[in-house]
C-alpha cells in the first residue's frame, strides 16, 4: 500500500489537520458570536440602561460611543501587536478581558463606569476581531479555508439576528444587567475551549507598531464625536462644538503628514491616490455613516414615539438584519453574472430608497406594515452594496496588496460607523427641548404631551432626510468608482469579500 503525502486529502496528516482547523474555527466562530450579540442587543436595551442609570443625554450616547471609538481606534493596533507577542495569546486575553469587562459592566455602581467597562470591552473584542481571520487561515488546509471562512462569516448573521430579540427579552425579564452578564458564560467557555484548542501560532514579521498614528486618530475620532454628539444640545455655535471642530480639523492633516511617513501605517492615505479606489471607499464611507445607526434609531423610535416594550421593538427592528442575512447569498450567486460595480450601485440605489420610505413616512400612527418594507429594503441595500463594494475593490489588484486595502478599507468604514450614531443621536434629540432629551434615551417621551411626542416625530423625520441625503451621495460616489482593469492582474483576483466585516477587520493584520 502507498503512503499518501502529507499535504494530499485523504492522508492522516491532512485528516489530522482539518479536524484541528474545524475546531479552531468553532473557537473563532464563539468570538464573533459573543461580540456581535453584545453589540446588537444593546441598541435594543439602551433605554433600559438609560432608565436605571437616570443618565443625562451626553452620557446616554456615550454608553455605545465608548465602545465604537476604542474598538475602532485599536483594532489595527493589536494585530501589530499580535506579531511581536503571539496570536494565541493576544487573542485568548481578549477573552479574558471582554469577559471581565461584561462581568464589571453588570456591576456598574454609575453610568461613567459603565462607559468605562464599555472602553474595555471594546480593547478586548479589538484583540479578539483583529487576529480571528489569521487564525483561521493558518489552521486550514488552502483547499478547506473558503469552507472555514463561510461558516465563521456566517456566525456573524446569527449574532445579528438573534442580538435585537436576545436584548429585548433579556431587558424585560432579567433585567438591564443581564445584557452584560449573558456574555461572561460564553466568555468563559471561549476562554477554556480556545486554551485547550488553540496551538501557538508561528509569529509573523515584527512590523513596527504605528503608536504615533493610532494616537492621532484616537484623537481626532474623539473631538469630532464630542463636537458631533453636543451639537444637537448645545448648538453648532457652541464653545464645545468649535473646539471639538477645529481640533478635528487640525488633526486630519496632520494624520496626513505623518501616515505618509510611517513606514506602517494604520491609516495608508497612498490608497487613496487610485481614482477607483478613492471613490469605492468613500462610497463604503457615506454607506455605514447612512445605515449603521439603523437599528439604535428604529429602537428608539418604536419605543420612545410609541410606547411599546423593549421585546416589542426587537421584533420589530428585525427587517434589518433579515435583509442583510438574504441579501449576501443572493448578490454571492448574482455575482457570477453580474459584474460588483452594478451590484455595488444597485445595492446603495436600493439602500437609499429604504431610508426614502422611512423619511416619508414616519409618525407614530404609520403601518408597521410601511416601516417594515423601508427598513427591509435598507437591510437588503447595505448586504448587496457591501458584498458589491469589497468584491469591486478586490478585484482590482494584485494579490500582494490585499491586506493592506482591506484593512484601510475596513478603517474607513468603521469612521463611518462611529459618526453615524453620534450624528444620529444629535440630530434626533436637537428636535425636543433640552428637559426631554433624557427622556428620548430612556423610551418614555411617549408617556408625556402629544405636543413633545410631535417634536421627536420632526427629530426623526429630520434624521431619516439627513442619512437620505447621504445615501444618494454615496450611491452617486458608488456610481463614479468604475473599476480599471490593472495589467497582469487576473480578473478573479482578489477576495470575494463579505458583509461581515471583522472577517476584513482581521485581514488588517495579516
Amino acid at each position: 500500500m502507498v503512503a499518501l503525502p502529507q499535504d494530499l486529502p485523504g492522508s492522516p496528516e491532512y485528516v489530522s489537520k482539518l479536524r484541528y482547523a474545524w475546531r479552531v474555527c468553532s473557537v473563532t466562530s464563539l468570538g464573533l458570536v459573543l461580540i456581535g450579540v453584545s453589540g446588537s442587543t444593546l441598541n435594543v436595551a439602551l433605554p433600559a440602561v438609560v432608565r436605571h442609570f437616570h443618565a443625562d443625554a451626553f452620557a446616554s450616547g456615550w454608553i455605545l460611543l465608548a465602545f465604537l471609538l476604542v474598538n475602532t481606534s485599536t483594532l489595527v493596533f493589536f494585530g501589530r501587536v499580535a506579531d511581536l507577542l503571539g496570536r494565541r495569546e493576544v487573542y485568548l486575553t481578549g477573552f479574558a478581558l471582554f469577559t471581565a469587562a461584561s462581568l464589571l459592566a453588570g456591576l456598574s455602581p454609575n453610568v461613567w463606569f459603565l462607559i468605562a467597562m464599555r472602553a474595555l470591552q471594546a480593547i478586548g473584542a479589538a484583540m479578539i476581531l483583529a487576529n480571528g481571520t489569521v487564525i483561521i487561515t493558518d489552521a486550514f488546509p488552502p483547499d478547506r479555508l473558503s469552507q472555514g471562512m463561510g461558516v465563521y462569516i456566517g456566525t456573524l448573521s446569527v449574532a445579528q439576528l438573534a442580538g435585537p430579540t436576545l436584548g429585548g427579552l433579556v431587558a424585560e425579564a432579567a433585567g438591564w444587567q443581564w445584557i452584560f452578564w449573558v456574555n461572561v458564560p460564553a466568555g468563559l467557555i471561549a476562554l477554556v475551549w480556545g486554551a485547550f484548542t488553540l496551538r501557538k501560532v508561528e509569529r509573523g514579521p515584527r512590523e513596527p507598531v504605528d503608536a504615533l498614528g493610532n494616537l492621532i486618530v484616537f484623537a481626532a475620532m474623539s473631538a469630532a464625536l464630542i463636537a458631533l454628539s453636543e451639537a444637537g444640545s448645545r448648538g453648532l455655535g457652541s464653545t464645545v462644538v468649535l473646539a471639538g471642530a477645529a481640533i478635528t480639523a487640525v488633526l486630519i492633516p496632520l494624520l496626513i503628514v505623518v501616515e505618509r511617513r510611517a513606514s506602517h501605517p494604520v491609516l495608508n492615505v497612498r490608497l487613496f491616490g487610485e481614482r477607483m479606489l478613492a471613490f469605492a471607499n468613500l462610497a463604503s464611507f457615506c454607506n455605514a455613516l447612512a445605515r449603521a445607526s439603523l437599528i439604535l434609531l428604529a429602537a428608539l423610535y418604536f419605543q420612545a414615539a410609541r410606547g411599546v416594550d423593549a421585546v416589542t421593538a426587537a421584533l420589530g427592528v428585525l427587517p434589518v438584519p433579515v435583509g442583510m442575512a438574504l441579501a449576501s447569498p443572493v448578490t454571492g450567486a448574482l455575482g457570477r453574472r453580474i459584474s460588483p460595480y452594478a451590484l455595488s450601485v444597485g445595492g446603495a440605489l436600493l439602500g437609499t430608497c429604504g431610508l426614502g420610505v422611512l423619511m416619508l413616512n414616519t409618525a407614530p400612527a404609520t403601518p408597521y406594515w410601511v416601516i417594515g418594507i423601508g427598513l427591509f429594503l435598507c437591510g437588503c441595500g447595505s448586504g448587496t452594496f457591501l458584498t458589491g463594494n469589497t468584491t469591486q475593490v478586490m478585484k482590482a489588484l494584485p494579490p500582494g496588496s490585499l491586506g493592506v486595502v482591506n484593512g484601510f478599507r475596513l478603517m474607513v468604514m468603521n469612521v463611518g460607523i462611529v459618526l453615524s450614531v453620534a450624528l444620529t443621536l444629535s440630530v434626533l434629540t436637537s428636535a425636543v427641548s433640552p428637559a426631554l432629551r433624557a427622556q428620548v434615551y430612556a423610551g418614555t417621551l411617549s408617556r408625556m404631551s402629544p405636543v413633545a411626542v410631535d417634536q421627536l416625530m420632526d427629530g426623526f423625520q429630520r434624521t431619516y432626510g439627513v442619512l437620505f441625503c447621504v445615501a444618494v451621495a454615496g450611491t452617486l460616489l458608488a456610481a463614479l468608482a468604475r473599476s480599471r482593469k490593472i495589467p497582469g492582474v487576473p480578473s478573479d483576483a482578489g477576495d470575494a469579500g463579505s458583509q461581515n466585516d471583522p472577517d476584513d477587520r482581521d485581514s488588517a493584520s495579516r
